[in-house]
Order: C-alpha cells, then sequence, then structure tokens
C-alpha cells in the first residue's frame, strides 16, 4: 500500500499531566507529560484494513473501546513529549499498514525426519540405560 495514512488534528485528544518518577521538584511541579488518545475504531482517516489490523494487535496501549493511550513523559518539556507521543503514535499505525505474508506450509524432508527419529532413538538407549539395575 502506497500513500501516507494522515490523522487530522481533530481526531487527537491531548491531555497534559504531571510525570511520574524521578525529577524532584520540577516534576511535583510542572505538567510536562503528555497523555494523547486516539480512536482508531472511529477514525474516518483510516483506510478499513488498517483498522482492523489494529484493533486486532494485542496492545495494551489499546483500550477494549478502541482507543489508543500513549503516555509521553520521557523529556523533561511538554513540547518534546509532545512530539515523541505523536512520532509514537505514527510508528503504531505505520505497523498496521503492512498486510503480514500468508504463511506457505512446508513438509519436513526425509533427512530431517530421519535425523529426528534417530536423535529419539538415541535419547531412548540414554534412558533406558539409566533404568537397568545390575548392581548384584
Amino acid at each position: 500500500m502506497s500513500g501516507r495514512i494522515d490523522i487530522p488534528e481533530q481526531e487527537l485528544s491531548e491531555r497534559f499531566v504531571r510525570a511520574a518518577g524521578p525529577g524532584g521538584q520540577n516534576v511535583n511541579k510542572v505538567a510536562t507529560a503528555v497523555e494523547l488518545r486516539f480512536d482508531i475504531a472511529q477514525s474516518p482517516s483510516l483506510p478499513e484494513a488498517v483498522r482492523a489490523r489494529l484493533l486486532a494487535k494485542r496492545d495494551r496501549r489499546v483500550t477494549a473501546e478502541g482507543v489508543l493511550v500513549i503516555n509521553a513523559q520521557r523529556f523533561r518539556t511538554q513540547d518534546r513529549n509532545r512530539q515523541d507521543a505523536r512520532e509514537r503514535l505514527a510508528a503504531f499505525v505505520e505497523s498496521g499498514r503492512a498486510a503480514p505474508k500468508p504463511r506457505i506450509a512446508t513438509k519436513p524432508s526425509r533427512a530431517a525426519k530421519a535425523r529426528r527419529l534417530d536423535a529419539k532413538r538415541e535419547r531412548s538407549t540414554i534412558k533406558k540405560g539409566r533404568s537397568q539395575r545390575d548392581w548384584d
């Protein structure tokens, strides 16, 4: 699939919150962390195939209602965290664009079957040797 997927600003909802973790007074005072929400299930800008693939992913950031929640608090400034959240959203959407290659079923070769059976036979003789008691 060629072309880019453009997500309009209206489909994104951002909330600025205080970051968790170390950082001292700055972290306790300033709301620099960004919580970015994007409704995958209701988005008109996503093609149907991409939407289905993104919703099928077992990602903990996607809620049961199909809303992607990205928390960005890696940087000290609100603007940089906002940029980071949008980059992560773009990467997530991009990962859903590529259709997975269909798996082609193959059979093991005759030599591979023989190697497997030889290994099983060898393992069997090792285990049989452990169980025999001829101490007397």
